[in-house]
C-alpha cells in the first residue's frame, strides 16, 4: 500500500528545548495509525508539525509528492490535511451549521459535502441552530470531527477524540473513524486509551522521547501486550 504522508527526520523545538529529535513517520493510504506515548512524548507536537503549528527547524514532511513543511498554517487544509486538537476548539457562541460553515470555506466546499458529512453525524442534523457550546460533551466532540470532515480531507489528525467521553460515546466515535476508512480518509489518531486503539488501527507507532521508537501492525501488539508495557506504562 502506498504511503500518502512521509515524514523523515522532522525537529521540532520549544525555544532552546528539541521535543522531536529527527522523527520517522509513514502514513500508508487508507489506514488508521494509532500513535501511543507516554505524556509530553511529542504525539501532539508532532501533528501540529503536521499543521503548520510547530515549525520544523529540520526535515521533511510530504503529503504524497507534495512539501507541506514550508507551508503557512492556513494553506495546509487547502493541502487536504484536517486537524481535530485536543479540546475540540470550537466557536460556542456560533451555531453548529455555523461552524460547519467555516470548514466548508476553508476548501471551497458546498452543500452536497455537508450533506454527506452530516450523514457520518446524524444527531448534528438534528441540532444545526443549537449553539455549539450548549452541546454535550460527545455532541462536540462529533461538531469538531465533522467541522474537520467538510474539507474533505486526504489525511486527518485526531488528537484524543474519545477524551473524557462515554463509553458509548467512545463507540461512536470509532465506529465513524472506521467508516472515514471506508471512505478513503487517511487517519493519524493520537490516544491514551489502549482500548480504544486496538478494534479501529491497521498500525501503531510507539512515540518515546520525540522519536518513533517502532511501528507495528495492530496484530503484533495484540499477540505481544508487553509492548504497550513496554513504551506506554500500562497493560
Amino acid at each position: 500500500m502506498a504511503d500518502i504522508l512521509t515524514i523523515q527526520g522532522l525537529v521540532c523545538r520549544y525555544g532552546a528545548v528539541t521535543v522531536l529529535h529527527g522523527i520517522e513517520l509513514s502514513l500508508r493510504k487508507g489506514e488508521i495509525l494509532c500513535l501511543l506515548g507516554r505524556n509530553g512524548a511529542g504525539k501532539t507536537t508532532l501533528l501540529k508539525a503536521v499543521m503548520g503549528l510547530v515549525a520544523a527547524a529540520d526535515g521533511s514532511i510530504r503529503l504524497g509528492e507534495r512539501e507541506l513543511t514550508r507551508l503557512p498554517p492556513h494553506e495546509v487544509p487547502k493541502a487536504g490535511v484536517a486537524y481535530v486538537p485536543q479540546g475540540r476548539r470550537l466557536f460556542a457562541e456560533l451555531t453548529v451549521a455555523e461552524n460547519l460553515e467555516i470548514g466548508l470555506m476553508a476548501r471551497g466546499k458546498g452543500r452536497t459535502t455537508r450533506d454527506a458529512v452530516l450523514d457520518l453525524f446524524p444527531v448534528l442534523r438534528e441540532r444545526l441552530d443549537q449553539r455549539s457550546g450548549t452541546l454535550s460533551g460527545g455532541e462536540q466532540q462529533m461538531l469538531s470531527m465533522a467541522r474537520a470532515l467538510c474539507i474533505e480531507p486526504d489525511v486527518l489528525l485526531l488528537d484524543e477524540p474519545t477524551e473524557g467521553l462515554m463509553p458509548s460515546m467512545i463507540a461512536r466515535i470509532r465506529e465513524t473513524v472506521a467508516q472515514l476508512r471506508a471512505h478513503g480518509v487517511s487517519t493519524i489518531l493520537v490516544e491514551q486509551r489502549v482500548d480504544a486503539v486496538l478494534p479501529v488501527a491497521d498500525r501503531v507507532a510507539f512515540i518515546e522521547n520525540g522519536r518513533n521508537r517502532e511501528t507495528v501492525e495492530v496484530e503484533a501488539l495484540r499477540a505481544d501486550p508487553d509492548m504497550i508495557r513496554r513504551y506506554v506504562g500500562v497493560g
